[in-house]
């Protein structure tokens, strides 16, 4: 029985390494939702419509757009933008984003690079394209882009975030360890390195800190079906299946075709 409990435990960990992976960072735009609210795009609209040859403004709506899902407005906002200032490399960084939220890849790295090449100390635009690359597994060239991106001193803890799961990838988890520490450091109220942190400890055999971890990234968002899952996944190495199924249970309430959470909890209710 003890050798099923290892193999169990081991699955589990494998399964939310994989799904680690998956995870977005924090995107290009950083505009706070009521941004994106109709009153605010409204308010944008009539500085556009006072000025309408002004770049800035174009760009400033196609974030609230971009926020609000509205993404061909968003798009058409920044190509404006970028036909009134074709040297504005963020405006083509923020529709870089929004081509690779509405899957247009292409597009997407089309415009990192238009980004770079006007600006090449542009933080940002690496940031953007490795994480395009890091999804592509193309990890190599995603590691040099956020490696660049800090090597330009960047604040910005996505490319911390971003290297640390790409160290997790490749099994280098003290590195992953400290990337998503820095991460942290530089924004405490992301969830997401907490989370990549704590699979990584996990990974060590620290399951403490990793406990530690998952908890504090349900605390700041509890509606991710794999943070639940994590915090299950201690649970269950811990032997305490009852804890573990009530978690299991409710990732697979918050995303039911989430398979690690699906697992987790048939092998919890005895059903696997």
């Amino acid at each position: 029985m003890l050798f099923d409990a290892k193999r169990l435990a081991a699955v589990s960990l494998l399964a939310l390494l994989a799904a680690c992976q998956t995870v977005s960072a924090p995107s290009v735009i950083t505009l706070d939702k009521a941004q994106g609210s109709s009153e605010n795009i409204s308010s944008l609209t009539a500085t556009v419509n006072a000025d309408p040859r002004n770049p800035e403004s174009y760009n400033v709506r196609g974030t609230a757009y971009g926020r609000a899902g509205q993404n061909k407005d968003a798009i058409a906002d920044f190509t404006t933008a970028i036909q009134l200032n074709p040297n504005f490399y963020q405006a083509y960084a923020n529709r870089a984003l929004v081509y690779r939220q509405t899957g247009d890849n292409q597009a997407a790295l089309a415009d990192y690079n238009a980004a770079i090449r006007l600006n090449p100390n542009y933080d940002g635009a690496y940031i953007g394209r490795g994480n395009l690359y890091r999804t592509a597994n193309r990890n190599r060239e995603a590691l040099a882009d956020f490696q660049k991106a800090i090597d330009l001193n960047t604040t910005d803890p996505r490319a911390y975030h971003n290297r640390g799961l790409l160290y997790q990838r490749d099994g280098q988890h003290k590195q992953a360890i400290e990337d998503f520490s820095t991460a942290i450091s530089l924004r405490a109220d992301a969830p997401e390195p907490y989370s990549g942190r704590g699979v990584s400890y996990l990974a060590l055999g620290d399951d403490e800190n990793a406990f530690s971890d998952f908890n504090m990234a349900l605390k700041l968002n509890d509606r991710s079906a794999e943070y639940w899952t994590n915090q299950a996944i201690v649970f269950e190495r811990r032997g305490d299946k009852a804890r573990a199924a009530k978690s299991y249970a409710r990732a697979a309430q918050l995303d039911p075709n989430y398979k690690p959470a699906k697992d987790g909890l048939a092998r919890t209710r005895g059903t696997a």
